[in-house]
């Protein structure tokens, strides 16, 4: 019988769409969770908490392979080596992990640090996975269109909305990256592979007018010039998919005015 599947922040954007994914592949799920869940077919949901430890080992036991979904802005390398310490002690045999396009590229020095720290926290989790002795998978993805638009309701509550001058992102779709992350879990141990980001490069400006377009809303707009190394990494495309936008799998598909159209029900023609 086919060992459970671990996943570690099951309950989270990501860690939802990859155990719904994985079910949907026939396979059974084993959810860590530090809030108790009903277990439903297919899916048993384990109380543990990667902060202190707690019922992590019961988790990981029996277990082969584990999708490692869950993080924290400051605690991720924590999490990270407690979930290797109990996943060589049960003796997986794969543990695949979610980390950020740019960490091996973006400085987080200087000014305006603070918000780019989540950056050097994944390179050093990044570091835990890597020389855990596990054999392991690490997936680098930009970040969610779901961020992107937490951002937008959040500026455009100002009647002058800030917005980084020069900034690109290249966000991407929750459901194609947890589609890519089943794939890998369900294939041998690979290192890093390829980087996975959305189909359309977009400045940070372009993705406001959208989002205001969209939602039938109108705001005045004013670059902020952001200064240090940091910023300048940014401005020079740090944070994408370095070279051409290939499709991978059934990813790179939805752009970021379809995701819009989705969630905010509007049909609309961009011009961006």
């Amino acid at each position: 019988m086919t060992a459970p599947i671990l996943v570690t922040g099951g309950s989270g954007t990501l860690g939802r769409r990859v155990v719904a994914d994985l079910h949907g592949a026939g396979r059974e799920v084993r959810v860590l969770s530090r809030r108790g869940h009903a277990s439903e077919d297919g899916v048993i949901y384990v109380r543990g908490d990667l902060l202190t430890g707690e019922g992590v080992d019961g988790a990981a036991s029996g277990i082969d392979t584990i999708i490692h979904c869950a993080g924290s802005f400051k605690d991720d390398v924590k999490m990270t080596e407690t979930l290797a310490r109990a996943a060589s002690r049960a003796g997986a045999s794969h543990i695949v992990f979610i980390s950020v396009v740019g960490t091996d590229r973006i400085p987080v020095v200087g000014f305006g640090r603070l918000p780019f720290a989540y950056f050097r926290n994944k390179q050093d989790a990044e570091r835990v996975i890597a020389e855990s002795g596990l054999p392991w998978t690490t997936l680098r993805a930009t970040q969610f269109y779901d961020l992107f638009l937490i951002v937008a309701r959040g500026l455009t509550k100002l009647p002058l909305v800030p917005v980084p001058a020069g900034f690109r992102f290249q966000p991407v779709d929750v459901d194609e990256v947890a589609a890519r992350l089943v794939e890998l879990a369900l294939g041998e141990p690979a290192g890093y592979v390829a980087d996975l980001g959305g189909p359309r490069m977009y400045r940070m400006v372009d993705l406001i007018r959208t989002y205001l377009r969209a939602a039938h809303r109108r705001r005045l707009l004013f670059p902020i010039w952001v200064g240090g190394k940091t910023a300048r990494v940014i401005r020079a495309g740090g944070n994408v998919v370095a070279g051409p936008l290939e499709p991978v799998g059934t990813a790179n598909r939805k752009t970021w005015e379809a995701f819009l159209t989705e969630r905010l029900g509007q049909r609309y023609t961009a011009s961006v």
